[in-house]
């Protein structure tokens, strides 16, 4: 019963923590570490948690169905039951109407007819009778409302919506030639580098070498290409983080274990071990965190006008949900350090747009390439996350269009989907919580040392 996950974190005696722990400002901005540190784990990470649980952001729709537009592949993690079962027609009923939306009490008692659903790389599909009767009033209230588009793929029959809650991003068992695939595409084929790139590590090489690509040295790009590259290391380096903290320590016939893995922590970050590299994907996450927290401080006049809804159906419930998350966007324009995302597409118009565009194509390429990622639960994180990377670039490149939005009435000039918006905010809440993440692991070497 996979004991190798009863000693792995003890394999090891940790390393000094100094090797670990990045400090100081951060290339490209006038941000310190320290500064984020505090704003995000003393102010920021309680509200912005605290508002992801409730019932609009909790929710996200997703269709994991999709094939894999770049290559012929069917695998799948090589852990037990990786693939999604849905549960029985019989297990969800159907209806029409809402009565009330504690969604927490009736999805848990759900979760245990659902044995599938256990599985680490499952994802847990079930939703309880009222969410789902919840879902055709949101739908009708997207489909009349000014303030959403929906795209194309969430219309698709192969779309659901899945409890985040219920279906946690930790852990799963997916590594090895499969995970490292994916993020060789990502790096060799849709970031921007110097033609002098090394190639990437061959994971078959060594037990170590799938969990980052050989770094690139990044002198000669500009502010934008080197910009991109950090923000898909950082991504990667906070999905890493999320899988060292909620990692399975043990699974045997008197249940399993989730926690904090130093060793594994360690392999990924530490800057002996990573070859000089794991202290720059530190930083990286930083770079990112401050990316996102400057769209989310961008963004508040969309959400500020008294006519938009987070409609959910339930009138008092949504209104406490729209008020903790203003109170989250002035919470985020007080951080007195943020990035000026003016350096960015600046100098001769016709070759920014150029740039520009080529910017977008590369990150739909990369958000594309998730439907490949053979881990369900894996890809769910995945889409979500590349779609609230967008989101948040989106709303940096959409300056303008939100300073000139009316005070009432649609606008027609930026808009926000509901999937968007859900996508957003669980993303940049992945990014805080592996800040959070760092000041728990720091803790834990001071106390082994």
């Amino acid at each position: 019963m996979h004991t190798e996950f009863q000693l792995h974190s003890f394999t090891r005696r940790p390393q000094t923590s100094s090797r670990i722990w990045v400090t100081g400002y951060l290339d490209d901005c006038t941000c310190d570490v320290e500064t984020i540190d505090t704003f995000n784990n003393n102010k920021l990470f309680p509200r912005l948690n605290k508002l992801l649980e409730s019932d609009y952001f909790r929710h996200y729709k997703v269709n994991l169905k999709k094939p894999c537009p770049f290559w012929n592949d069917s695998s799948h993690c090589g852990i037990r039951d990786c693939a999604v079962k849905p549960c029985a027609s019989n297990e969800v009923p159907g209806g029409t109407e809402s009565a009330s939306y504690k969604y927490s009490e009736e999805a848990s008692k759900h979760v245990g007819e659902c044995e599938e659903a256990k599985r680490l790389g499952a994802v847990n599909e079930s939703l309880s009778e009222e969410t789902q009767r919840a879902m055709l009033q949101w739908t009708q209230h997207e489909d009349s409302s000014d303030n959403f588009c929906e795209a194309d793929d969430i219309q698709s029959p192969d779309a659901e919506y899945v409890d985040l809650l219920l279906n946690p991003e930790r852990y799963t068992g997916y590594k090895g030639p499969e995970a490292w695939k994916i993020w060789n595409s990502i790096y060799e084929e849709n970031c921007f580098k110097p033609r002098t790139i090394e190639r990437p590590l061959n994971p078959l090489a060594s037990g170590r070498g799938e969990s980052f690509i050989r770094p690139t040295k990044l002198f000669g790009l500009c502010v934008e290409k080197r910009a991109f590259y950090k923000l898909i290391s950082g991504l990667h380096a906070s999905i890493n983080i999320h899988l060292s903290a909620r990692y399975l320590l043990q699974d045997t016939w008197s249940g399993t274990k989730w926690g904090h893995n130093i060793t594994e922590f360690q392999h990924r970050f530490d800057e002996v071990l990573t070859q000089g590299e794991g202290p720059k994907r530190l930083k990286n996450l930083y770079f990112l965190y401050l990316i996102e927290l400057r769209a989310v401080s961008k963004v508040l006049p969309f959400f500020e006008r008294p006519g938009f809804q987070l409609f959910t159906g339930n009138e008092n419930r949504d209104r406490d949900t729209k008020n903790q998350l203003l109170e989250i966007l002035h919470l985020t324009k007080s951080f007195p350090l943020h990035f000026d995302e003016n350096s960015f597409f600046a100098g001769n118009k016709k070759e920014a747009a150029k740039l520009k565009e080529e910017f977008r194509l590369h990150f739909r390429n990369i958000s594309r390439i998730m439907d490949c990622v053979g881990c369900l639960k894996c890809r769910l994180w995945g889409k979500l996350q590349t779609q609230g990377l967008g989101t948040a670039l989106k709303i940096l490149f959409s300056q303008k269009l939100i300073e000139n939005m009316p005070e009432s009435g649609p606008s027609y000039g930026f808009q926000l989907t509901r999937q968007e918006i859900v996508s957003f905010f669980n993303a940049f809440g992945r990014i805080s919580t592996s800040v959070r993440e760092l000041e728990n692991f720091k803790n834990l070497l001071r106390n082994v040392q």
